[in-house]
């Protein structure tokens, strides 16, 4: 046991070695470090979509259809579950890297806007946000408080402003990602000298490109995931745990040198 621990603060200290020496860094982040906020992820056993039929809820043809659907969903599901849960450690973490001036930007797939509350203010969000509800019309953007308060009278909400239909500004199956955003991405993984993989399984593609970018690149990859990936034979450093475990430590080790 001691041996095994020993092998994991030599892991970290290497991985905080190599960030300390590293100009340009960038983390990618995924579901595993919203679970630990308490938000379920999407896929296995346990997923949201265990539940929830992704191909009614979270389709943009169903969407376009019937937005019913999904907006009771956002009321009896999403609305309760964002506005209780908080950044755990990880995303704190993280923000506190890039405000050391460590960390350059945060591209993440999750669209819950944990990174903007833990207090990253670079943060690239691939699939969209949850937080932002706008108006197809007339492109009025409205927060998630506000469109509850619609919610509460009539399901689906309609526009205050021109009575247009209201969607939430993510990225619904069926619908590509915004090519500018991706392409953002992309070219932070090219010019990264490390890419910090946190909480991802990295089999969504094409974000789970962006790893393979860094690494093909020159750059150095480290992934810190609770399960294996797909990527770990390529991965410089691989650390199989929680996130809100590691990344502090990480933090620490930063401050002690």
């Amino acid at each position: 046991m001691e041996s095994k621990k020993k092998v994991m603060s030599d892991i970290i200290e290497a991985v905080a070695s190599r960030i300390k020496n590293s100009k340009e860094i960038v983390a990618f982040t995924g579901a595993g470090i919203s679970t630990e906020s308490g938000i379920p992820a999407y896929r296995g056993e346990d997923g949201l979509w265990s539940k929830y039929d992704p191909n009614i809820y979270a389709n943009v043809t169903y969407f376009n259809q019937d937005p019913s659907y999904y907006w009771n969903f956002f009321k009896e599901v999403r609305y309760p579950m964002i506005k209780k849960v908080k950044p755990n450690k990880a995303h704190l973490a993280l923000a506190e890297l890039e405000a050391a001036g460590y960390l350059r930007t945060v591209i993440t797939q999750n669209i819950d806007g944990l990174h903007q509350e833990a207090g990253s203010s670079s943060v690239i969000e691939l699939h969209g946000t949850t937080r932002i509800i706008y108006c197809q019309n007339c492109s009025h953007e409205y927060s998630m408080d506000e469109v509850f308060s619609i919610l509460e009278v009539k399901i689906p909400p309609l526009c205050p402003e021109c009575k247009g239909k209201l969607r939430p500004a993510v990225v619904f199956f069926g619908e590509a990602l915004n090519p500018e955003i991706l392409r953002l991405a992309f070219e932070e993984a090219e010019n990264c000298e490390f890419l910090l993989a946190v909480g991802s399984s990295l089999v969504v593609y094409p974000a789970a490109d962006i790893p393979r970018i860094a690494k093909q690149n020159g750059g150095i990859l480290a992934l810190i995931n609770k399960q294996k990936t797909p990527m770990d034979l390529m991965a410089d450093y691989v650390i199989n745990d929680e996130a809100g475990k590691i990344l502090p430590q990480i933090v620490r080790s930063l401050k002690d040198d």
